[in-house]
This record gives structure tokens, sequence and C-alpha cells, in this order.
């Protein structure tokens, strides 16, 4: 998941609540970035793709997902370069556009619809997730050992889709936390905006999944604590509800999860919350080319980006070009070639240089050319700031 890389962007874009602007700065076309950030996720999307789609080369895909399990688990999206729906990351990149959205929505213009279409994209598919909570709530769709292995449109996977879920018994406070707080996060966007009647419908399920997170303590990842995710789900829940239970619960499990929380507090990304309430400005010039390569880290921004980036279904011949199947282990020839990906993964961002400001535009170099959900989620509000911010 490249948590280092996560946390060196995310951590300069959190939140802006002041506009940094020297008199060297070098002015982006942050509206034009923002409408590409936004075509980013229409690139990820799993599922049956609507008549509105407009990344054309991307086609229907996962339309069995949870079929084995006897539910519907389509929609959503796939993560990063790879075909694998992991619902924590997927939640923490719906809790930031959001919070986005909620701050910044007015500032968005004719994005904004694009704006809620990608947040409903994923909520739709939460609610499909959590459907059986408090009993089970589903966490993760397909085998990432056997996606790993291979290098496929999504269109055409024949891997293992797997499901994975979280029970009482089995416990992963972190996803379920993550999962209330999006929802939470994303009602709040949606009453703010004229839809009462969803935002309420999110509401009520975000209460229900943070009681089974809160419920079933456990995480399904031992190296990670699961307090600063019932603390940021709880905040978001006050937000949504103004209810003084969620206000309480905050500051009375501060102390319960201090020594976790002082442990981190210099990370935020998709695994830890802490320096979510922290004040950052951000680095979104460097992002979009003001930088020693004069180069932008976001693809079809600027004459000069990324052209091979390391994503499956960006780097092979999509179905309009090649109708066929291209089977698990027909990898090698798209892989390897050093030539640009036929398609066009607009609005995706890599990874980002090396400390010294270089960047080997190469597939095979996963850390620094594959985009994610949760890289890109942060800049959608920020650039809407930025971009209300210097028309004035």
């Amino acid at each position: 998941m490249k948590v280092g890389m996560v946390r060196k962007i995310i951590m300069c874009m959190v939140i802006v609540l002041m506009y940094v602007n020297s008199g060297n700065a070098k002015l982006h076309d942050y509206g034009d970035a923002l409408s590409k950030s936004l075509l980013f996720f229409e690139g990820q999307r799993s599922g049956k793709l609507p008549s509105t789609q407009r990344v054309r080369w991307r086609k229907d895909s996962g339309l069995r997902d949870g079929f084995d399990k006897g539910v519907d688990l389509t929609g959503g999206y796939y993560d990063a370069g790879d075909n694998v729906k992991y619902n924590f990351p997927m939640a923490f990149t719906i809790t930031m556009m959001a919070w986005g959205v909620i701050e910044h929505g007015n500032s968005m213009g004719p994005e904004l619809p694009h704006a809620l279409e990608a947040v409903r994209w994923a909520t739709d598919y939460f609610l499909k997730s959590t459907a059986a909570a408090p009993g089970i709530i589903y966490a993760q769709v397909g085998d990432p050992n056997a996606d790993h292995n291979c290098w496929q449109r999504p269109e055409d996977m024949d891997t293992p889709r797997t499901v994975y879920a979280v029970t009482p018994n089995k416990p992963g406070t972190e996803v379920a936390a993550e999962t209330a707080a999006a929802l939470a996060a994303a009602s709040l966007a949606f009453r703010a905006f004229g839809d009462e009647a969803y935002g309420k419908v999110l509401l009520e399920r975000a209460v229900k999944v943070f009681e089974f997170a809160d419920k079933y303590r456990g995480s399904y990842n031992d190296s990670i604590g699961e307090g600063d995710e019932l603390l940021w789900g709880a905040a978001w829940l006050y937000k949504a509800t103004n209810k003084v239970y969620y206000w309480n619960y905050v500051k009375k499990n501060v102390i319960t999860f201090k020594s976790n929380i002082e442990a981190a507090n210099f990370e935020f990304s998709w695994d830890s919350k802490h320096a979510g309430i922290s004040v950052l400005v951000s680095n979104v010039d460097y992002i979009l080319g003001s930088n020693p390569l004069n180069m932008s880290y976001m693809v079809g921004y600027g004459a000069k980006f990324p052209r091979r980036m390391h994503h499956r279904g960006s780097s092979i011949p999509s179905l309009d070009q090649r109708p066929d199947h291209i089977g698990c282990k027909e990898w090698f020839p798209y892989f390897n070639n050093t030539s640009p990906n036929p398609n066009e993964l607009t609005g995706a961002v890599s990874g980002g240089p090396e400390i010294d400001d270089s960047f080997a535009d190469a597939r095979a170099n996963s850390s620094k050319s594959e985009p994610t959900t949760y890289i890109v989620s942060p800049l959608v509000g920020l650039l809407a700031f930025f971009s209300e911010a210097a028309t004035h």
C-alpha cells in the first residue's frame, strides 16, 4: 500500500485553512487539475459502468463480486494499479473526499456533481458491504496474492474474487470504524448539497457500523492499533449527528488511546489518523510541476507528466483496441515494454520522486509510479480551494 509515500504526500494536503502565495510562486490551473482528479476515480471504478462514464476506455468489470457468498458486492473502487477492492483504504479515500466537498464544495463549480458522484460510487458499495451488520461486514474483494501475480485488465479478471469479512468472532475494528467515518462524512456532504434522503440513509448505517466497530474490538492487522479509527469515526459521527454521546466518546477514549496517539502523531494516512487535526500548508504546486524537473506528477496535467504508470488497465490496450481476452500470464509485452501506456489514466498522481527530486518514469518502479485513490482524494477539496483563491 506504499504507506510511507502516502504519508509524505497526504501530510501536506489534509485540509488547508490558509492560502500561502509568495510572489515567486507559479500559478497553476487548479480548476483543470480538479477536473482531472475527479476523472481519475472514473478510471478506478469497478462494477457496471453508467452511461455517463467519461473515461471511455474502461468497461464493466467485477460483475459477480460477492455472488459466491450470496451477496451483491459489485461497485466500489480498485484502490491502485491492481484489481483488488480493499474497503479500508477505500473508506479513507471517501472520508477525505467527502471532507473536501463539505469544506470546499461551494468552490467546485461544475465539478461538484462529479465529486458527489465519485463519493456515491463508493458509498453505494459500502451500503452493500455493511448490509448485514452487526453480524458481518464485508471488507475486501479479491485475492491480493493471486492478483499481484497477474498483469491483467479488470475487464478480463480470471483471478479469484475471494470475499473477506469481519465478524464478532473475527473483528476488524479499523475497517469498520473507517467505514463508519466515510458514511458519516458522506452523509454531511450530501445533506449539505440537497440530498437529505440519501444523507439520512448513510448516517443511519454509519451509526450501526460504528456500534459494530466499538463493540467487537480487534485489529485485522496486528501491527496497527485500531484506536485512532474509533476516535476518527466517533468524531465524524459527532459532526454528523451533533449528539453529545460521540463527543464524550472522543474525550474519554483520547485518554484510553493516548499512548498509541503520542507514538504516531507525526503521520496521517489511510491506516493512521493521528495527524488529522493538524493544519498544514500544501505543496500542491510541486505536484503540478513547480519542481526541479518542471514535471507534473498528475497524469494529463501540463505538457510533461508520467507516461508509464504502474497500472494494469492503463498499460494494456483497452477492449476497444483489443477485444479478445488477455489472460493472466500474457503480461510480459505490456508490463516490460518501455512505450507509454496506451490508455491515459487522467488525474492519477504518481508516488512521486526520489528524495533528490529525480524520477524514473518506469512501470516496474511501483513505489514511485503506482497511483492510488487515497493519494488523489485529499487533492479534490484542496484544488477546489486553490481554484477559487486564485481568482481573487
